[in-house]
């Protein structure tokens, strides 16, 4: 297609729709007309139907105190004289209404005015019938004659509301004939205009599909040779190709040429030039894949070796694809990456990963030291410790009481530390197994496992409902029994340890500390005591394997315990952190995963 060509469709596209437009607000007026005659033709209807209930309202309050005065007359009962004196009330208001719904109609204004003049008359006609009724001289025959009269009135009154509906319902009658005039060419000139804009839009879809397809393939020629993938191919490292399969012709990217140490499209593209510069080890890689494509339909991903025309060897990696044009016709498009630098830290990775395989075997041999042939001597040790106390205590001198005091203190540091570094060990090593656990049962078989020092120390533990959670049981209670063991440890000499344990689910404020886990919810369990607390300063070694904040000779222990709570925690994928206030205390909160 032309320039000139695609500036005359161009044209013609926009004239067709500047007639569809044109077509459209056309319809849009006719449309907007009726309405608004359909509107007053609504609003006319509406006007006289309120008119004929004021009149039908009129009308029944008038029988109502006719009907009120008989019953009185005849019964004497004053009740029934009740919609009479009432009427004149309910008359006044009708007439109100009126007035105003027939303040633009002059002559229905001038029979408003006449039979407003006839109800006074009546009305007048009912209170002298009355008056006549209840005065001592009563004569029937005149009560009789004056009913008569006012039944003459009456029907004179239905005259007039008669000739006030028919003036309403000649109105409506002649403005529907009036909207049924005006519409009566439009259904057939609305047809004929809506059916020209379907031939219009019809031609203009065919004219528009075959620019389409011109367009579309002319954009896919573009897609394929567009700059800015070959741009990208140079940043990227890799290279594009495609295989119509059907003919047997290749189409390489000038980057493929470049990446085999070559001058763009220094060769015929094809599986026999590209295999020149495959190792000779990996030809089979390319030869099979192809089989499996033409065979199978099968494109794997392929990872070969190339001999570069320079002769350094790369490491190339092959990713395809088959499409299926709107003619059938079958095309593998691919592309080639050069990943030797990744392939070259795979190899590092995975000699590192070989290195870090020995270590943990060597760590384990160490677990094995440590809790087999280094727990063997040291119960020897402290079995002969024990003889010795029990038995020859008594013949050591003073300056030997002090040495035998400090091998046993020794010997029990020793072994404390064995456990605690078996313990810390088991944390790294045991495996993962989460079961829905009540944290409650946990917490108290903590305690249980504390008891004699909390009696000895008087510590009360005040603690929160825990939830059930998804967790490993038996660190999550070593958990509880190195913290709440800490408390009890780094009390303030002389008071009883106080240690609150309270639980609750975090909000978003609090959620956005943990910047990979935002969406994860979480429960927070603090652990305040009322100990020695520290200074914040050190909020973050304590948690450091083997880190001390006191002297051993003041408060025992081997600086592993906290260690052994972090590594629980993340165990769990959650977080620990920990505040101190020196001579306050500390709080420990644990962040676990709902």
């Amino acid at each position: 297609m032309n320039i000139k060509t695609i500036f005359t469709s161009s044209f013609f596209l926009r004239s067709i729709f500047a007639t569809s437009l044109f077509i459209l607000l056309f319809i849009t007026g006719i449309t907007f007309k009726h309405m608004i005659a359909l509107a007053d033709s609504a609003e006319l209807l509406v006007h006289s139907y309120k008119v004929h209930i004021e009149l039908d309202q009129l009308n029944a309050v008038i029988r109502d105190a006719e009907s009120g005065q008989r019953g009185y007359i005849i019964t004497k009962d004053s009740s029934f004289l009740l919609p009479y004196t009432n009427g004149p009330d309910k008359i006044n208001e009708s007439f109100s209404k009126l007035t105003s719904l027939i303040v633009a109609n002059t002559q229905q204004q001038l029979h408003l005015d006449s039979l407003r003049n006839l109800v006074v008359m009546r009305f007048q006609y009912l209170a002298k019938t009355l008056e006549k009724d209840a005065s001592k001289e009563s004569d029937k025959y005149a009560v009789l004659n004056g009913m008569r009269e006012g039944r003459d009135i009456m029907n004179l009154i239905r005259i007039q509301i008669n000739k006030m509906v028919k003036i309403e319902i000649t109105s409506v009658n002649a403005l529907n004939k009036k909207y049924k005039n005006e519409i009566s060419f439009t259904p057939l000139f609305t047809l004929l205009i809506l059916l020209f804009s379907l031939l219009v839009f019809i031609f203009s879809y065919i004219k528009i599909s075959k620019d389409y397809e011109i367009l579309k393939r002319s954009n896919d020629k573009l897609l394929i040779s567009t700059e800015s993938i070959t741009h990208a191919e140079e940043i990227g490292n890799f290279s594009s190709w495609q295989w119509d399969m059907e003919s047997n012709k290749f189409i390489y990217s000038d980057n493929q040429y470049r990446l085999l140490g070559c001058e763009p499209q220094s060769f015929e593209a094809g599986i026999e030039g590209f295999l020149e510069y495959v190792h000779p080890m990996d030809k089979h890689i390319i030869t099979e894949g192809r089989e499996q494509v033409m065979n199978e339909n099968k494109y794997p991903a392929a990872f070969f070796r190339i001999i570069r025309k320079d002769g350094e060897l790369r490491y190339f990696k092959s990713l395809s694809k088959l499409l299926t044009d709107a003619q059938g016709k079958k095309i593998l498009i691919g592309i080639n990456s050069d990943v030797t630098e990744e392939h070259l830290i795979n190899i590092s990775l995975e000699e590192r990963n070989r290195e870090l395989e020995q270590s943990n075997k060597e760590l384990a041999s160490f677990n094995h030291v440590a809790s087999h042939d280094l727990q063997e001597p040291l119960r020897k040790i402290q079995t002969f410790i024990s003889r010795i106390s029990e038995n020859e205590i008594s013949t050591i001198s003073k300056k030997g009481m002090e040495y035998f005091i400090r091998i046993q203190s020794a010997a029990e540091r020793m072994r404390i530390l064995i456990d605690d570094l078996l313990l810390f060990s088991r944390t790294n090593k045991a495996e993962k197994i989460f079961e829905k656990t009540d944290l409650n049962n946990l917490l108290e078989n903590a305690k249980q496992e504390l008891v004699q020092v909390i009696e000895d120390k008087k510590a009360i533990i005040q603690s929160d409902v825990l939830p059930i959670l998804a967790v490993i049981s038996f660190q999550i209670q070593q958990l509880f029994i190195n913290l709440i063991g800490n408390s009890l440890k780094y009390n303030k000499p002389g008071i009883a340890p106080f240690i609150k344990i309270e639980c609750e689910r975090i909000n978003d404020k609090e959620r956005s500390m943990f910047k990979t886990d935002m969406n994860r919810q979480y429960y927070k369990i603090t652990f305040t005591d009322n100990g020695l607390g520290f200074e914040q300063g050190y909020a973050e070694s304590i948690f450091i394997l083997f880190n001390r904040l006191h002297q051993t000779n003041v408060y025992p222990g081997t600086g592993i315990g906290l260690a052994i709570c972090k590594k629980i925690v993340e165990n769990h994928a959650g977080h620990i952190r920990a505040e101190g206030n020196p001579g306050v205390g500390a709080v420990f909160t644990v962040f676990l995963p709902a």
